[in-house]
């Protein structure tokens, strides 16, 4: 069955602390051997007891006191084994619960973003926490209790066939019934666990988004409606979770009813089998222990089959995730790219995110190490997914992108994104410090470097007015900032980078004229020696750009300077006359007025 399945995955988990857990469950062994073996002398003690009431036989304590030694050796041994499993038992599955923690945490942030984007972070992270915790649990279980209930169950049980096979074979046929009556209930209510857990997941979705964005669902008076929706999912809950609860509850009954049912079918075939001449009273006694201890065992293991169906839909999430093969990985052989000089060359480069559509379609340009490439177009031509192939979001379908001559595929990611630096249209700020946001450009910059970033990017009067200056905490994605000043953070973070090739992504979207008249003129100084490419909707921005591309349905359909393309007359032309004038201008002579018109608007910008 598939949580089976999941199971020994999980305890697959305990491979990095083999040693241990081997030790753990040798010992868990001999406890299940210690509990049983103290029925059997109990019952041996019963029947040297029975024999002295004989004529002719005498009871002494010297014929009870191996026993009686033995036994108790037994049970200490139980005592101070099942302290000893427990305290080492804490320990690894604590380490372990940390240890897949981090596996995944920093596996999903490997994942690309293609990944990230169809996945909503409340259910990523709900389900790392709630994965981990199950497992932790069925680990603790499983060397607390289980074990040891497997080892009675499926190694010791068979055994008692070689002290009594009749009541042995009662036993077993016992312990089979009951199995068979826990798998219906498995088989019959497997499906609707994991539906329980799709719309608890779908609750953590919902309330995460609502918590990450209290501003609009005031602001919009929608704290009612997001209530409702809210205990809606609730109630599908809860509508899915009690059929599951009512067939449990069954097993529950089912497993009690067998306490009393077990022990009195013991007694009986026992009291038949003695006055028939083939059981003795200890026997009766030994398998009427064994039934009580076995009874126990049987509950355990319900229980924990109970909290294993209940975890299992958890659990196969969490692995479901992380069975995620990122789509962009290095290649067996990829070296370290060094400080690369800047030189890209997209060679006909074609990708798309479904076979109906291309993204891209042939893009093919060259940039310059120093030159600035601007990338214009309507939302959806292309823009950005070009800009993505260039730092390895997605890898092509068709040609090469290259990176001073070496297809980008040959180098590691982490040496290549050292490379280029990104300023996001989201600035994408963590809830941290001032500082500590913008050490993730450079962990190791010193306080001059961070202090020239913030200049670059003209930050630092804002900077120097926070209460804690740098060591100022920002909130939750930079949220005590305006809009202009988290942008200005995000372009100081990748100037700390210092990369040879830098990327805006309408970096300057947030910013009020002013401030962004500012910016520009600092990222004309922050950006020389360096490869730039910027995306921009408004034309004024890449007035000064050695070269724009002009991208149309994933392709690029002009390139040229600003004077030149503004001089064809094309699509470019149409774009910045929508921009800079009411109406678009007349061929020719009319080229000469948008010049003219837009000139000085392209300086104040």
């Amino acid at each position: 069955m598939k949580v089976l399945k999941i199971y020994s995955r999980v305890l697959g988990q305990l491979r990095p602390q083999a040693r241990l857990a081997t030790i753990l469950v040798a010992a868990n062994l001999s406890l299940a051997i210690a509990q049983f073996a103290e029925p059997l002398l109990f019952g041996r003690i019963i029947d040297r007891m029975t024999q002295a009431q004989a004529p002719g036989h005498t009871l002494t304590w010297g014929d009870l006191l191996p026993l009686l030694m033995a036994w108790a050796g037994f049970g200490l041994f139980s005592i101070g084994g099942a302290i000893l499993v427990g305290l080492n038992a804490d320990r690894l599955a604590h380490r372990r619960r940390l240890a897949v923690v981090s596996d995944y945490f920093e596996h999903v942030l490997n994942l690309p973003l293609t990944f990230h984007t169809n996945v909503h972070s409340g259910r990523l992270l709900k389900t790392m926490l709630d994965g981990s915790s199950a497992m932790f649990g069925l680990w603790l279980s499983f060397f607390r209790e289980n074990c040891a209930s497997f080892v009675a169950l499926f190694i010791l049980l068979p055994s008692t066939l070689f002290i009594n096979w009749r009541l042995g074979g009662l036993l077993m046929l016992l312990v089979f019934v009951f199995y068979l009556t826990t798998s219906y209930v498995l088989r019959r209510t497997e499906a609707l666990q994991g539906q329980v857990e799709r719309h608890n997941s779908s609750l953590a979705e919902h309330a995460s988004d609502a918590l990450g964005n209290i501003p609009v669902v005031q602001s919009f008076t929608r704290v009612e409606s997001e209530s409702r929706a809210l205990r809606r999912i609730i109630e599908d809950v809860l509508a899915a979770q009690m059929p599951v609860l009512s067939w449990w509850a069954l097993v529950a009954v089912a497993s009690r009813a067998s306490a009393t049912l077990t022990i009195l079918s013991i007694f009986v075939l026992g009291t038949w089998l003695h006055l028939h001449g083939q059981a003795s009273i200890g026997e009766i006694v030994t398998f009427t222990n064994f039934a009580t201890m076995l009874i126990g065992r049987l509950e355990q293991v319900v229980g924990f089959v109970n909290i294993l169906f209940a975890q299992s839909a958890k659990i196969e999430e969490f692995f479901e995730v992380l069975d995620t093969q990122p789509t962009v990985a290095d290649r067996p052989g990829a070296r370290d790219a060094g400080r690369l000089a800047g030189a890209v060359a997209f060679e006909n480069v074609t990708f798309s995110y479904d076979p109906r559509r291309k993204a891209v379609k042939n893009v093919s340009f060259l940039a310059k190490p120093g030159q600035t490439v601007a990338l214009v177009g309507a939302t959806g031509s292309g823009k950005s997914t070009t800009l993505g192939l260039l730092h390895r979001v997605f890898d092509p379908d068709e040609g090469a992108v290259k990176i001073d001559g070496v297809d980008i595929r040959e180098f590691t990611l982490l040496s290549l994104r050292r490379n280029i630096g990104v300023v996001f249209q989201e600035p994408m700020l963590f809830a941290r410090t001032i500082e500590e946001n913008l050490r993730i450009g450079n962990p190791d910059a010193t306080d001059e470097e961070i202090a020239r970033a913030l200049e670059l990017a003209q930050a630092s009067e804002f900077v120097s007015r926070q209460s804690d200056g740098r060591a100022t905490r920002i909130g939750e994605r930079g949220r005590s900032l305006s809009g202009g000043e988290r942008q200005r953070l995000s372009i100081a973070r990748a100037l700390l980078k210092n990369p040879p090739i830098l990327v805006f992504d309408e970096a300057t979207s947030a910013l009020d004229a002013t401030t962004e008249k500012q910016i520009q003129k600092a990222l004309e100084a922050a950006t020389k020696g360096r490869t730039t490419f910027v995306i921009a909707h408004r034309l004024a921005t890449v007035r000064n750009a050695d070269c724009i591309l002009v991208f149309d349905q994933g392709e690029i359909v002009e390139s040229g300077s600003f004077e030149t393309l503004v001089e064809k007359g094309g699509r470019f032309a149409t774009l910045a006359a929508a921009q800079f004038m009411a109406e678009p201008p007349q061929p020719t002579a009319g080229l000469e007025g948008l010049h003219e018109a837009t000139a000085p608007q392209v300086r104040a910008g």
